[in-house]
């Protein structure tokens, strides 16, 4: 039988709390770190805030659901730091044609030392003229706001383009004295192309401008410049519906000429010129859609030498549009 080698050694009283109990278990919502406690915390939360937002909201604020469903801007810039790009029309030349023709403008900005010429002059009296303001500033601040593009010193901060609706371009071109003619673009994406054929369909008579909504260039600063003002004598419209647009069109009397690289009739045999038209331009390499190409009455292509693939979509409108004015000029 084994001795004890001395006498037994207590804890003096230390361990007597683990052997007492802890009181009746905590309701989960009392727990610490508990998910019921957790959604307790939240609801508790969102009460508050309701009743204090009911106090503190006047007529007119918007909830916190229809804040996130509220519109957004749409341009990237910031408020209070100059325009959009898309309204900002920059170049000497480009400007003088816009205030000429007189665009919907805010204000002209001048770069501060700028060389003097007869341009720059025009802008200044224009723009005393329409009652514009014309600030001068930093070189830094116009290659800001500009983007890159080449300003020269100048830029017009224009008001966003006001398109008008294609019913009317249609109904006007259909009562102008001379035979309707207008210009509808399938698929042009770029603003250039825009621009210089906006300026060919203004040189060469058009009544209108028509653009489809969808994948296809809008009237930007780019587009402005490109038609040296053009764009504001032009009536321009946007429709969700080209196809559709094209239709109403040939209902109300005009032809639906599409000019397209693989169309069935020559340029040069179009007779159809010198009556009410309506001339569809492609997008350069992928010509007309299918659609598009379909709702013609015809198609036409302009002879080119066979090693050359593809003219670009604005050269190709401003050479259909010049054959369709010298018809004009030479029928009976």
């Amino acid at each position: 039988m084994a001795q004890r080698k001395g006498p037994h050694k207590g804890t003096g009283g230390h361990g007597r709390r683990k052997l007492e109990g802890k009181g009746p278990t905590p309701r989960a919502e009392e727990r610490p770190g508990h998910p019921a406690q957790r959604r307790a915390k939240s609801a508790a939360k969102a009460k508050s805030a309701a009743k204090f937002g009911a106090k503190r909201r006047r007529p007119g604020d918007l909830s916190d659901s229809q804040r996130a469903m509220a519109p957004r801007r749409s341009d990237k810039s910031p408020r209070g730091r100059g325009p959009a790009p898309d309204e900002l029309v920059v170049g000497r030349n480009a400007v003088a044609e816009a205030l000429r023709a007189g665009t919907p403008s805010v204000s002209v900005r001048l770069a501060v030392g700028i060389e003097r010429d007869e341009r720059v002059d025009e802008i200044r009296k224009l723009a005393a003229a329409a009652e514009l303001p014309l600030t001068e500033v930093p070189r830094a601040d116009l290659d800001r706001l500009a983007g890159g593009a080449p300003h020269q010193g100048v830029a017009l901060e224009i008001r966003p383009f006001s398109y008008h609706h294609a019913d009317d371009v249609i109904r006007r071109s259909v009562e102008a004295v001379d035979a309707a003619l207008v210009v509808a673009l399938d698929g042009v994406s770029d603003p250039h192309n825009l621009g210089a054929i906006a300026r060919s369909a203004a040189a060469f008579g058009a009544h209108g401008l028509l653009l489809p909504e969808r994948r296809a260039a809008g009237v930007t600063a780019a587009a402005w410049k490109a038609s040296a003002g053009a764009l504001a004598r032009l009536p321009v419209a946007r429709v969700p519906n080209l196809v559709r647009a094209l239709k109403d069109a040939a209902q109300a009397g005009l032809m639906v000429v599409g000019l397209d690289g693989r169309g069935e009739l020559d340029l040069d045999d179009l007779e159809l010129a010198t009556g009410p038209l309506l001339l569809v331009v492609g997008a350069e390499g992928k010509g007309l859609s299918r659609l598009v190409g379909e709702t013609c009455d015809v198609r036409v292509r302009i002879p080119i030498a066979a090693a050359t693939e593809s003219l670009n979509a604005s050269v190709a409108a401003g050479i259909a549009l010049a054959e369709v004015a010298r018809r004009r000029r030479t029928a009976p």
